[in-house]
Parts: structure tokens; C-alpha cells; sequence
């Protein structure tokens, strides 16, 4: 009873706020910090519930940070850039949505971080001397939203809006510098898992995905969430060192553990570019990575015993199980993932001849340009209808599948990516491809929204981020308008769900999704950049974190 007794006025303060567009006062009255924390609300019920102050603009929307108390993270210069951006926009209801998503992350997905200056932090129960010494350093564990366990994809992410500010901000340096050493202990742990349970060190008890799964090499489920092997989790590894690198010139993370983590990754990338059968014996080798759970949905697990569908040598592609969405891959050589991986890989190589590393910069180097070579000449095909495409997979046999996914990597980012540039031939046909029904059957539309799906959630479920990918894909002004004003019009608690029913858009899933928060706030950043007029006014000067 003492608990509610301090609930109700604390929660009370959490939904009370104050400013043109909704930032929430601190409370007026002393009050412990953790006596605060341990009554603020869970997000997920938080963001499933409007909250004043609405924006001014015509849809009214709800202001869902939550109270600065209850936030997991804060940075100054992140408040800044949602103070300078937002006062600029002309649409009070994209400005909401911005000043809700851009720190999304921040406010709610740190679940631990520990800066790595004290002893004290290092220590917990059951930790012999050896594994301490593994989680050295800055340290930072971030979820993926309403799960609590993270991702190496989402959580890289999550945080991309923020390294153009870490080199401004040692705090959140310190965050982004402790993300990387955590996903550096991940791999090399389980390199080839998608998910995991929060650090030993954090005393953060873990969680069950309720799953039956048998997987080989076999993981430890208190320290592995679910373990999907997919090659552009291993590139966001590398992303979210290269991203840190680029922003900030520190080499910090450049450590013992890390290069062990990069030695651990090529090696999953040698195995995962065997052939299924040995090319002088023609026998059939299995594969390092096998997967099988037990369920009726068919894109949850791997043919054929858990090992995938045959795949050929020689192609220079590598093998993922499956694809960001956490679905298995038809064909097991997914294109967008090696081509993420192909640029991560020879961004890392620049960043270790820098560090005086040039043979292992070589190497790497070398293992970036021929995925990069094997995507140019296997996933590259000529389609009746469009001309010479990329392919969504193949098998190195002469099978495609045509398609496009929105979860990233995908097709339609491959500039994104730096793999090409928006004018490239290929793309363009590409892109003409994905973005129409005829050529893409999970390019999905209805009466209340379109844009690009996937079998995750359903023929009938488009996902916001697919949209905003398409206008950080295009010049053309109309076209980012339209997707940014049809994300803004299905957003009506004020962040960005993971997908919204083409035919109503009050049915969603996901209230507290963080990586589509993100890239909402990427997509803004990219076109206050690129086309400052579209949300500033005719004649606007650009806008870029510097």
C-alpha cells in the first residue's frame, strides 16, 4: 500500500506536462530520484496511451516521452537538436512525432550502461576472474523496445541518430562506445545469434522467447534471447564501429576483445560461404549452423532438417539463415545482407589501415570485395518486365526469388547502404520493381495505407518504416511528402509502429517499437538535409548535426 500511496501523484507527474510542444517540467518538490524510478510506468503500457500536451496540428497528436525521472538516458545536445529542429517545421503534428521518436531510444531502451570507471560496476555473482575481464570497459545494453533483450541489428539502429553527436557529448560517446563493447562480447560469445539476454554484469535477470528451438553450435539461454543466424546482424556489428569511428576519430573500441570478435566473424563468414555439396566430391557437407523449431509457421524455421535449401560455391556470396525480419530465407544467399556486409566489411578495412593493422586490413578488404563482386554477377537478374534487377536471394544454381522485404536491409536501401548510388541503372528497375504490385507481391495496399510488408506479420500489414526508407531513397518531392504525410497520418499515438493494416489504420502491432522511432527521426535528419523546404518552408536552409 506504501507503493501505491507514492504511485498515483508520481504517474500523475509522469502524464502532466507543459510547453509548446509538450516538453514535461521537472517536479517542482524533492523527491528520490530511485524512490521516482521505482514507480515510474512501464513504457509499453505508457505508449498505448495518448498524452497531453496534443500538438496543435489538425491530428492532435499525444506527447509520449516519458517524464524526464523516468527517462533511461539523457543527453543535452539530443534535447537540443529536438529544440532546433521542431521549431523550425511548419507541420506541428511530423514536429510531435519527431520530438517523441528522436530520443525514443534514449528515454526508453538503455536498459543498463555502466561507463566502465569503477570497479564496483564490474563485479557479480557467479563471475570468475576470467569472464570479468571480459566485460572491461564501457558497457551499455539496449533493447529493442517491448522486449527485453536486444538485437545487434536494432540496436545499431537505434543509435545511428545519435553519433554525429557523440563526439560533443563524452556521455553519450561513453553510451555508444559501451554499445560497441557489448555487441563485441555477444559475438564473440555466440556469433551466430540475433539476440540477447542482458550482460551478466548488469544483474538484469534474463527472459524466455518461449520458444522449442535446437540449434548447433548450441548457446547458453541466459545469455542468448534467440539465436537466428543472419549475416546483416554481424554487419551491424561492424556499423556501429564504423558510424563511431567516422563521427567521433576514436579508436577506443579498438581493443583485445574486439579484434577477437572481428577474428570470430570472418570466421563465421568462411564457413557460411561453403557450398552445401563438396565441389570435387560432389557429397553433401553439412553446414556449422543448423536450426529447428518447433512450430506450425513455416517462416520460423529452416528445411530440410534445419540446414536450409542447397546452396552453390564458388560465388563469392555468403550464406544467412535468415532475413532481418527474423524469417527464414527461401534461398539462403540474401542480397541484401551481403551487400551491407560488403560495405561494412571494406569500411572497417579503411579504419584498420588507419590503426597500422594493414595485413588484417587486407583481409578483410578482400573479403568485402568479393561478396561485393559475387552480388554483381549471381544477384543480378534480367526480369521480363524491368530489365536487370537485383534479386531479393538466390542459390548460385540460376534460382531467384523476386521480392522486397521493409525490414533493413532491403532492397530498396541499398543506397542507404553506400552500395549504390540512387541513379544507378539496376536500382532504378529495381526500385520501379518493389514499389508496385506487379512486381513485388509483398508491396501490399488498401483503402488506408500502402507501401512495402513481408511475411512477418502478413499479407494484409505494411510497415511504416518501408515508407520512410522510400523517401530517403528519392528526389523526387511529391514522392517524400506523400510517404512522410501517410507515416504521419498512421501514427496517431504519436510514434511509429512496426506495421499498420492497409485497410484501417487503428490496427497496428507494436506501440513501443524503437528502431521504426529511428528511423522516423533518420528520415527527418536526411530530408531537413536534403530537401529543408519540404518541413522548414520555401527557401529554408539546410539542416545538419555538426
Amino acid at each position: 500500500m506504501r507503493k501505491a500511496a507514492v504511485f498515483l501523484p508520481i504517474v500523475a507527474a509522469c502524464v502532466s506536462a507543459t510547453g509548446a510542444y509538450g516538453e514535461q517540467n521537472m517536479l517542482d518538490y524533492d523527491l528520490e530520484p530511485d524512490r521516482y524510478k521505482s514507480a515510474c510506468p512501464d513504457y509499453l503500457h505508457y505508449s498505448m496511451t495518448p498524452h497531453r500536451p496534443l500538438s496543435k496540428g489538425p491530428l492532435s497528436l499525444p506527447f509520449q516521452r516519458p517524464s524526464p525521472h523516468c527517462r533511461t538516458f539523457s543527453s543535452p545536445l539530443v534535447e537540443k537538436v529536438i529544440d532546433d529542429v521542431t521549431s523550425r517545421m511548419k507541420d506541428p503534428d511530423l514536429a510531435r512525432i519527431f520530438e517523441n521518436a528522436f530520443p525514443n531510444t534514449l528515454d526508453t531502451t538503455v536498459r543498463w550502461h555502466d561507463d566502465g570507471k569503477t570497479a564496483k560496476s564490474r563485479k557479480h555473482k557467479g563471475n570468475d576472474l576470467e569472464e570479468e575481464a571480459h566485460w572491461d570497459g564501457a558497457q551499455s545494453f539496449i533493447v529493442t523496445g517491448d522486449i527485453n533483450a536486444e538485437w545487434l541489428r536494432d540496436s545499431t539502429n537505434q543509435l545511428t541518430q545519435y553519433q554525429a553527436l557523440a563526439k560533443k557529448d563524452k556521455q553519450l560517446e561513453s553510451l555508444i562506445l559501451g554499445a560497441i563493447n557489448t555487441q563485441a562480447e555477444f559475438v564473440i560469445e555466440s556469433p551466430y545469434c540475433n539476440a540477447f539476454q542482458p550482460p551478466p554484469p548488469s544483474q538484469v535477470p534474463p527472459d524466455s522467447n518461449g520458444q522449442d528451438d535446437s540449434v548447433h553450435p548450441a548457446y547458453e539461454p541466459t545469455r542468448v534471447f534467440e539465436c537466428k543466424y543472419e549475416i546483416d546482424s554481424l554487419a551491424n556489428f561492424l556499423a556501429l564501429g564504423n558510424q563511431f569511428y567516422k563521427s567521433t576519430g576514436s579508436k577506443e573500441y579498438l581493443h583485445s576483445r574486439w579484434y577477437l570478435a572481428l577474428d570470430t566473424l570472418l570466421e563465421v563468414l568462411e564457413q557460411q560461404a561453403k557450398p552445401t555439396f563438396d565441389p570435387e566430391t560432389g557429397r553433401f557437407t553439412r553446414n556449422e549452423y543448423l536450426f529447428k523449431r518447433r512450430t506450425t509457421a513455416g517462416t520460423e524455421t529452416l528445411s530440410l532438417g534445419g540446414v536450409g535449401n542447397p546452396l552453390k560455391g564458388g560465388t563469392g556470396l555468403i550464406r544467412s539463415a535468415f532475413r532481418p525480419s527474423d524469417d527464414a530465407t527461401i534461398l539462403g544467399f540474401f542480397i541484401p545482407g551481403n551487400a551491407l556486409m560488403s560495405m561494412e566489411l571494406k569500411r572497417t578495412a579503411a579504419v584498420l589501415k588507419a590503426a597500422g593493422k594493414s595485413k588484417l586490413a587486407e583481409k578483410v578488404q578482400t573479403r568485402g570485395e568479393s561478396i561485393e563482386k559475387g552480388i554483381w554477377e549471381h544477384g543480378v537478374v534480367m526480369h521480363k518486365r524491368y530489365g536487370e534487377v537485383f534479386a531479393f536471394e538466390v542459390d548460385g544454381y540460376g534460382s531467384s526469388i523476386i521480392m522486397d522485404d521493409a525490414n533493413l536491409p532491403s532492397l530498396l536501401a541499398l543506397p542507404l547502404m553506400g552500395f549504390v548510388e540512387r541513379d544507378n541503372k539496376v536500382y532504378q528497375n529495381t526500385r520501379k520493381m518493389i514499389l508496385q504490385q506487379a512486381g513485388n507481391p509483398y508491396y501490399l495496399q488498401g483503402r488506408a495505407f500502402a507501401g512495402i510488408g513481408g511475411p512477418h506479420i502478413g499479407p494484409q500489414q505494411v510497415w511504416p518504416m518501408s515508407r520512410l526508407v522510400q523517401a530517403m531513397t528519392s528526389d523526387d518531392d511529391e514522392e517524400i511528402s506523400d510517404a512522410l504525410h501517410d507515416v504521419r497520418d498512421s501514427s496517431r499515438l504519436g510514434l511509429i509502429h512496426e506495421s499498420i493494416h492497409v485497410e484501417r489504420i487503428t490496427d497496428y502491432t507494436r506501440s513501443w517499437f524503437a528502431w521504426a522511432n529511428s528511423v522516423f527521426a533518420q528520415t527527418i535528419l536526411d530530408v531537413a538535409a536534403r530537401k529543408p523546404h519540404l518541413l522548414f518552408g520555401k527557401g529554408a536552409d539546410p539542416y545538419k548535426i555538426e
